[in-house]
């Protein structure tokens, strides 16, 4: 049998990323899940893409996302499936915003 893992956020490693941003990482063999909190310098995640199959979900606050050209207002309760390499850019509207993100495969850079 795999090993089962119980978790809290707050007991997560903390990344650092942008300025004031946080990730925290849950992973598992070919599935991830992040929590990034938008800090207060931080109102852009820039444009970017990556390999990686990604879903994102907003849990807190409000984000503007720029996904493949197409603009949305993305509200607590609202996410976006993101297809690989597709470039996408994500704008805190809100203060205190959280996403979670899944990934697949892992997202290595997230991890060291």
């Amino acid at each position: 049998m795999k090993e089962i893992k119980f978790f809290k956020k707050d007991e997560l490693k903390v990344k650092q990323v942008l300025k004031s941003s946080q990730l925290r990482a849950v992973t598992h063999d070919h599935v991830m899940m992040t929590l990034f909190d938008f800090g207060p310098d931080d109102l852009v995640m820039p444009n970017h893409h990556h390999p990686h199959e990604q879903i994102s979900y907003v849990l807190k606050g409000a984000v503007t996302m720029v996904v493949g050209g197409e603009s949305r207002l993305l509200k607590a309760g609202h996410g976006v499936v993101i297809p690989p390499d597709v470039e996408h850019e994500v704008t805190s509207v809100e203060q205190d915003s959280q996403l979670l993100d899944v990934f697949y495969p892992l997202r290595e850079d997230y991890l060291s």
